[in-house]
């Protein structure tokens, strides 16, 4: 018997144009469902200040897009949101005419906070994937490390009302999972990966002649970049380059950190790049650097690692489970510049056949977060099996 053809309604308040993992994981998984020959239906906020119904190309497939009117969040530099009590009736309306089996929402704020709710009300099987943590917004939040920590409180006894009403709980890893269960009081939570296309990549074997470290993520305070750039300042000049591959509102700080360093002249920061030079910088690269300690899986890394490279990366959160210290690459506890450092040497000192085991052991550790492996878990989900 063929598996009978879906129709999925996925809510995210982070969809593209927005650059970051969570944007990034629901349009992979929207596209790689569409190649399959299920009907995708997204529901996001809206870009600009057009909204409705849209037809939009994302990786070369056509995806239906409702966008809901949205207001930009005032000091973040490009983030929007849609008003919560606006997104219920527009999603009621929008599941009326939709009529999905399944409802899969990418976190439990305005957007997934409303449509749980009617797809609850509605008796539709909801999917709750969490790409959420507090660490990631409270540099946009205009308040003191104690009102931080009430609201935070405060949005987890949201969202355990919101995880109540859903049929099944993910979240990329299972420290995420372990995470999420203590935040929601659940014990059922799913991991998994948010995957990748690892054909995409271009893995160039042996060491690099002109070496440079590569970070790929958001330009933001929480990603601790500045630690990369005190450890690159006690590199002699000439051993290592640093590339930047992101952008945000961290850049301005972080150049003036490099010129106060003496390293202006080795750090480049090359914003947003699209698709064919990201995976040009990745595969020349010699090591890639995460410094963030708020990691519930990070897509950057494994696109690092699926481009052949060693890792250096804090040892928190999720990130110990792509990286395994001494075998890809080497974990350093956040905060630890001379650990950094000493670890990111460690790999342009290695002789060319241990460089080449580091490669090889990312490799292998990314062949399980293939997205066609994802994409069979979260059908199975849908279907409830």
């Amino acid at each position: 018997m063929v598996d009978k053809r879906l129709t999925i309604l996925i809510g995210a308040d982070t969809f593209p144009p927005d650059v970051n993992g969570a944007a990034k994981f629901a349009e992979r998984l929207a596209v790689g469902l569409v190649r399959r020959g299920h009907r995708v239906v997204i529901v996001a906020p809206s870009p600009d200040d057009k909204f409705g119904l849209r037809v939009e190309n994302h990786d070369g497939v056509d995806l239906e897009v409702y966008r809901l009117r949205s207001w930009k969040w005032f000091n973040h530099p490009w983030a929007r949101f849609a008003l919560p009590w606006e997104v219920r009736p527009d999603t009621r309306a929008i599941l009326d005419e939709v009529k999905p089996d399944v409802v899969h929402i990418q976190s439990h704020i305005n957007v997934g906070w409303g449509l749980v709710r009617e797809a609850h009300d509605k008796g539709i099987r909801v999917i709750a994937t969490n790409h959420f943590m507090p660490e990631n917004t409270a540099q946009f939040l205009p308040l003191p490390q104690f009102g931080v920590d009430w609201l935070t409180r405060a949005l987890w006894k949201v969202a355990m009302k919101t995880y109540a009403m859903v049929d099944e709980a993910t979240t990329p890893t299972r420290k995420a999972a372990e995470y999420l269960e203590r935040a929601v009081h659940r014990s059922d939570v799913h991991a998994i990966s948010c995957g990748l296309d690892i054909s995409n990549y271009r893995p160039v074997l042996g060491k690099r002649k002109d070496p440079y470290a590569i970070f790929l993520g958001r330009v933001e305070q929480e990603k601790r970049i500045e630690e990369l750039m005190y450890a690159l300042a006690r590199f002699p000049k000439g051993t290592l380059r640093v590339v930047i591959a992101g952008s945000g509102d961290d850049q301005g700080r972080l150049e003036k950190i490099a010129r106060d360093n003496g390293i202006s002249d080795r750090v480049s920061f090359r914003g947003h790049v699209d698709e064919p030079t990201l995976r040009t910088l990745l595969s020349e690269a010699a090591v890639f650097v995460m410094p963030s300690i708020a990691e519930l899986q990070s897509i950057a890394t494994m696109e690092a690692m699926a481009s052949g490279l060693p890792i250096v990366a804090a040892n928190a959160m999720a990130l110990p489970h792509l990286v395994h210290d001494g075998d890809n690459g080497y974990l350093y506890e956040p905060r630890d510049i001379s650990g950094l450092a000493d670890s990111i040497a460690r790999i342009l000192n290695s002789s060319d056949s241990e460089y080449r085991a580091y490669q090889r052991e990312s490799l292998a550790i990314v062949a399980d977060h293939d997205i066609s492996t994802t994409l069979d878990r979260f059908e199975q989900i849908y279907r409830g099996s």
